[in-house]
């Protein structure tokens, strides 16, 4: 099968989605599948206000129906909903095409983090733009149920999954911090609410990894924090397999990809009671979820790095892949019946 990802976020940015596809693509063809991408490379782009590291891209409605039809996919799935996305919409219901599309981000709380939007107006563009098509992918059951009651029709779970090779729990090394060793990865930016952990009274050493537009402010505001700016490879395994507690203060994602590298690196995590992967971690024993952080991250120290490696470990990038292909196939070839049966 021949599927075409029409995707806003794409390379350079560092975040959940472009990983999670680019390790799609390498799973999808080890399994006898080609997965291509329509993305912001293709086109001249301009930079998000206020947001300059995601670039949008400047494309006109007959430029994408030209590069979607050129590529003469068998399947369309469209992942975000950015300037791409909807002239990707737009042209498979002109042309009456099937796809399906992925609830990849927390947008209206997304927004309101930013601006004075509220949550239900965001909500009605975000039905708008799923219901039109077949099926809208979610990493989690309890997202499922979250969307269902926000009124998308069509919902299939499509998990995550993780390098249990590269993240894990020989990885640790001392640390020359004074411990516990509290670590973040995440974008720096402000939907990513990382004041909520910065601010925290905790003893020992609170670590960021990664960088984004609030850096500089953040590290300003908050000098007994270390800042450690983008990390790769073995060298984020090596911290978050040295960490004490991964903490996660984001309201704002649907899956939280960074908490299964932790998981898998045997590192237990705290977080806000969120729909996502949290309450699946937490049912498991592998992390505690709290309203009070603080409350959180200090009881998620006596959780045991086995039981967290351990649920680390259901989650394979294969799986993932599986269950993507087998929900295009579905949604593409038997649009109808699966959703009648």
């Amino acid at each position: 099968m021949r599927i075409l990802i029409v995707t806003d976020a794409w390379h350079p940015q560092v975040n959940g989605v472009v990983r999670t596809l680019d390790r799609l693509a390498y799973d999808a063809e080890r399994l006898g599948h080609t997965i291509q991408f329509l993305t912001p490379q293709n086109y001249p782009t301009a930079p998000l206000p206020g947001y300059p590291e995601i670039q949008l891209a400047l494309a006109t409605p007959q430029a994408v129906a030209d590069a979607i039809e050129a590529h003469n996919p068998d399947a369309l799935h469209i992942s975000t909903e950015g300037p791409l996305g909807w002239l990707a919409r737009h042209w498979a219901i002109k042309v009456g095409r099937p796809f399906t599309t992925c609830y990849h981000t927390r947008y209206p709380q997304y927004i309101s983090a930013r601006y004075p939007v509220p949550e239900s107006v965001t909500y009605g563009v975000m039905r708008y733009f799923h219901n039109a098509g077949v099926a809208t992918m979610v990493a989690t059951p309890s997202l499922r149920t979250e969307l269902q009651e926000q009124g998308f029709n069509r919902c299939l779970i499509w998990s995550r999954g993780v390098d249990a090779e590269l993240f894990n729990p020989q990885a640790r090394a001392p640390m020359d911090l004074p411990g516990p060793i509290f670590l973040c990865v995440a974008r720096v930016a402000v939907e990513k609410n990382l004041e909520a952990f910065l601010s925290l009274d905790l003893p020992g050493s609170k670590l960021i990894v990664g960088d984004g537009p609030d850096r500089a402010m953040l590290q300003a505001k908050y000098p007994d924090a270390h800042f450690l700016g983008a990390r790769f490879g073995a060298d984020l395994a090596r911290l978050y397999a040295s960490a004490d507690v991964f903490v996660f203060p984001s309201k704002t994602e649907t899956f939280g990809l960074v908490m299964l590298e932790a998981l898998a690196s045997g590192t237990p995590v705290a977080a806000f009671p969120v729909d996502g992967l949290i309450p699946e971690l937490v049912q498991a024993g592998a992390g505690v979820m709290n309203h009070d952080l603080r409350t959180a991250t200090l009881a998620a120290l006596d959780i045991s790095r086995e039981t967290s490696r351990q649920f680390a470990l259901g989650y394979s990038h294969e799986n993932a892949a599986k269950q993507f292909l087998s929900n295009v196939s579905e949604a593409i070839y038997r649009p109808m019946q699966m959703w009648a049966a």
